[in-house]
């Protein structure tokens, strides 16, 4: 059996921001403390989607809200990589705490865009998934109004009057493949003139372009990340889409030799949030099978 393993599967460049702003909280500086300093460390929703990475920031003391009225006075709540509404962060600040942001760049800069094209009164049509945290956050800055889909077929289906003016816009991790051809779909509805903003990180590009030339190249691909990972279902599903069998995991206690036996080449990839370590204990795992 030979193993191919992405070049790109593990943390992203959002993901190691967020968890490097994360850990500098939990690790004292150096020199004199100041006065005042919270005696909580929060972050309101999941930092990322990956179980094991929040069970060891639990076990260092870190809390998870999912509603501002549990946030203490004095505490300091970190934002998740994903983002949150704006609502939301205006009623956590209301509450006295200390707020740091470690919302991913690419996911601010979205939220940036369609807030733009909001005060142009015109109507969001985003390609998500309608209950993902960063898409919730994303609605939020679309303050003329929003249509969310997560497919071409639910596009097809939804009652799109004339009068609105309308842009276009992704959820961060989709698929760009998919994306653009919703984009050519309502371009040729709404004419060229349709707004469209570029809002798919690259870093979710490389990875199913890679999924997909890695797909191509092996009879059986293993996908590693949280199963509540957006990027990481999507990385199976490029596999699939390519017509070669694929298994998602969290971790390598989930492997089985039944599931490689026969297999000539297997390719190994993993989500924007899946640690090194957990991707290396899948590859020792695989080579021992």
């Amino acid at each position: 059996m030979k193993l191919l393993r992405a070049e790109t599967a593990g943390f992203c460049m959002g993901v190691d921001l967020a968890l490097k702003k994360l850990a500098a909280l939990i690790v004292p500086p150096k020199g004199p403390q100041r006065t005042g300093q919270a005696t909580a460390l929060l972050t309101f929703g999941p930092i990322i989607h990956n179980p094991q990475v929040l069970a060891e920031y639990a076990a260092k003391g870190v809390g998870v809200v999912n509603d501002p009225a549990d946030i203490p006075a004095g505490a300091t709540v970190v934002i998740r990589a994903h983002g949150i509404p704006e609502p939301v962060r205006r009623e956590i600040a209301s509450r006295g705490a200390r707020i740091v942001d470690a919302t991913c760049p690419k996911v601010k800069k979205a939220q940036t865009l369609i807030s733009a094209q909001a005060t142009q009164s015109k109507v969001l049509l985003l390609f998500g998934e309608a209950d993902h945290p960063e898409v919730k956050g994303l609605l939020s800055y679309a303050t003329a109004g929003a249509h969310v889909f997560d497919s071409m077929e639910e596009l097809e289906r939804m009652d799109l009057g004339e009068g609105p003016t309308y842009f276009l816009a992704a959820q961060t991790t989709q698929d760009e493949m998919e994306f653009m051809r919703i984009r050519d779909f309502l371009k040729k509805r709404f004419g060229p003139g349709l707004t469209v903003l570029s809002t798919i990180c690259n870093a979710t590009m490389n990875r199913q372009q890679e999924a997909m030339d890695l797909a191509a190249a092996v009879d059986f691909m293993v996908v590693v990340g949280g199963r509540e990972s957006g990027n990481t279902r999507r990385l199976a599903q490029v596999a699939r889409t390519a017509g070669t069998p694929c298994v998602h995991v969290e971790t390598a206690d989930e492997l089985s030799p039944d599931m490689v036996a026969g297999k000539r080449i297997i390719g190994l990839t993993a989500g924007a949030s899946t640690p090194k370590k957990i991707i290396d204990s899948v590859q020792q795992a695989l080579e021992a099978f």
